[in-house]
Order: C-alpha cells, then sequence, then structure tokens
C-alpha cells in the first residue's frame, strides 16, 4: 500500500521524530483529469518549518493528520487526464509520499535533462535556483562589480547565488557556512573567500574577507548574519532578505539587528522576497541556469537521503545544516 509521512504534532521549538508519523493510505480511483504520480524523488526545505506552525502567513499551515506537501519528481502511473501519459515525468507539490494522486493541470511535465539526475528540477534547475537567480538578479539588483556576501552560501540556494553573481560579473562573492568542509566546497566552486561562522564571530570574520566592503547582501540566516551585514554594506547596498534560518525554531521573538540606524545613514535598501511572486522567471532562470551547466560554469551538489521513512530525519538535519547543496530524498519505489 502506499505510504504517506502526516504532521503527528506541531512542533515547539526544534521538531523532533515524534512529530511525524508514517501511515499506509489507500488507493482511490482517479476521477476525470487526476494523474496518480509514483514519486521518485522529494524535497525537503526550510520553509516547511513554517508550515508546522498554526499561524498565518503567506501558505496554509500543515494540517494536523494529514500528509506534508513539498516538491516531488516522480512518473506517471495512471492517468485520466488528456494532457498526460503514463509514463511522463512531472514535477508537483506532493512530496512526502510513495504516490501522490493531483489533477493534471498541477502536475508540471518535464523533459530529463541529459548527465542530470531527475532530482535537478527539484534543486538547481528548480525552485531553489529560481530563488537565487531572482533574489540576486531582481530583488538585489546585481551590477556588474558588485562585491556579494551570501550567508548559508553552501545550501541548495546560498550556493548558486554565489556562482551566478561570479557569472554576472561580481568583483568579489564571500560566503558564510557551517564547517571547515563546506568552506572548502565554496572556494573550489568558486567563491573568492569563504568562512565558518562557527569559527569565530560573523562581523570580524566578514571584515577580514571584505576589506573594501560590500555592495549586495542575500540574506538565508538572519540575526548575526544580518547585523555584520549592515555594517560592513557600502552606502546605498541592497539587500535581499530569503530566509532566516536562525529564527525558524526560536521559541520567543528573536532580537531585532542593534545596528538597524546604519539602514538610514547608509540609504539601504532591504528587500524580502517570496518565490511564488515570482514564477515568471521561471523560463529565463532555466535558459541561463541550462546553459551554465552544460558549458561547465556551474557546480551543483546533493545530499541525499534514501527511503520516504527518513524523510523527517531528512527535514530536521536540513534545519541543523547537515547538507552540502540540496537535501533530497530518494523514495523506494516498487511498493505494493
Amino acid at each position: 500500500m502506499p505510504r504517506q509521512i502526516v504532521l503527528a504534532s506541531r512542533p515547539s521549538g526544534w521538531p523532533t521524530a515524534a512529530n511525524f508519523r508514517l501511515t499506509e493510505t489507500g488507493r482511490p480511483g482517479l476521477a476525470d483529469g487526476q494523474v496518480r504520480v509514483r514519486n521518485l524523488f522529494m524535497s525537503v526545505d526550510p520553509y516547511m518549518r513554517g508550515r508546522m506552525n498554526d499561524v498565518k502567513s503567506y501558505v496554509p499551515a500543515f494540517r494536523l493528520g494529514e500528509p506534508l506537501e513539498g516538491g516531488a519528481i516522480g512518473t506517471v502511473i495512471e492517468s485520466r487526464s488528456p494532457g498526460l501519459a503514463e509514463g511522463d515525468v512531472v514535477l508537483h507539490n506532493l512530496g512526502w509520499r510513495d504516490e501522490a494522486v493531483l489533477p493534471g493541470r498541477l502536475a508540471q511535465r518535464v523533459t530529463p535533462a541529459e548527465g542530470l539526475s531527475l532530482s535537478a528540477y527539484l534543486g538547481v534547475l528548480g525552485m531553489p535556483a529560481l530563488t537565487a537567480y531572482v533574489g540576486l538578479l531582481d530583488i538585489a539588483g546585481l551590477r556588474p562589480g558588485d562585491a556579494v556576501f551570501v550567508s548559508g552560501a553552501a545550501g541548495a540556494v546560498g550556493s548558486v547565488v554565489g556562482q551566478i553573481a561570479k557569472l554576472k560579473g561580481a568583483s568579489r562573492v564571500i560566503g558564510s557556512a557551517g564547517s571547515a568542509e563546506k568552506v572548502g566546497w565554496l572556494r573550489e566552486i568558486g567563491f573568492d573567500a569563504a568562512f565558518n561562522y562557527k569559527a569565530g564571530p560573523v562581523l570580524s570574520q566578514l571584515r577580514e574577507a571584505a576589506p573594501d566592503g560590500i555592495d549586495v547582501y542575500f540574506d538565508n540566516v538572519g540575526a548575526d548574519h544580518l547585523e555584520a551585514a549592515l555594517v560592513m554594506l557600502n552606502t546605498h547596498g541592497r539587500v535581499a532578505m530569503c530566509g532566516a534560518i536562525a529564527h525558524y525554531n526560536a521559541t520567543e521573538l528573536p532580537a531585532g539587528p542593534r545596528n538597524l540606524s546604519l539602514v538610514i545613514t547608509k540609504r539601504l535598501t532591504l528587500r524580502g522576497f517570496i518565490i511564488v511572486d515570482h514564477q515568471d522567471r521561471t523560463a529565463a532562470m532555466a535558459a541561463d541556469v541550462g546553459r551554465w551547466l552544460a558549458e561547465g560554469n556551474l557546480a551543483h551538489t546533493e545530499t541525499v537521503i534514501d527511503g520516504l521513512e527518513q524523510a523527517p530525519e531528512a527535514f530536521i538535519s536540513l534545519l541543523r545544516g547537515a547538507n552540502m547543496g540540496k537535501m533530497i530524498v530518494r523514495l523506494l519505489t516498487g511498493r505494493l
């Protein structure tokens, strides 16, 4: 029988395995227009933590006792949708389960890219790459010659941000990450400088890495990273506020940066964004990123965890920074 992961309880602070439950479900017949998809890979992403809280946000909260949702890619095994046939590879948002039944209009057919795993459509050719592309080019307005700082730079989004910045003419790209291994990888893929934020104060390490200041900060972390970036931003600097993972598991409201007055004196621009508002940029991203991948100018990596039953642990590990590149769950197929 197909299996799914449901939200058993809402986390308070850091999620634990007890907040999730693996259950079996039936295999309902298809209504007109629907397809049944056997999922091959699913994504776990930081934004999912917010959906586990029962609060109003830009997307509805996950419901207790019901399967979680998120990006997934798989093959159509049954179709009553005129636009999709058995064997088609599709991208959709009903992850956290072996099989998904959904309207065909909500499944995006994709053509497998030569030399890439299908999981790439959940990472370097998917939502994380679109987030990096839009955040850097549209929200932060990267200009040739800019010095760029990326926090959480060894993740699925940050690693692409830094590489696009170099490809688009940034003068210097600096990244922060949580281990010496990640710092080494960032240097391998073209970052001019990188530092381990656990090895010392962020501000002192950023000041050493960017002696002439920075013009753009791509924020995935918030907290001390944002505070340090405000110090190091040059006049008229820009911040793309993508995420604040340092706060996602806080049980009390965190203190804001103590130096927000610098936004005024330096005439800075801080702009938040949600990628669902920018789907019109998907084609441009896919064309550019696809070309850079084919030319060997953009590197990517994945941390792959096997088995639907391991999805909760993969998610918790993601929040603790255990991944390098995109965190992917490879689903075990062939169950009856």
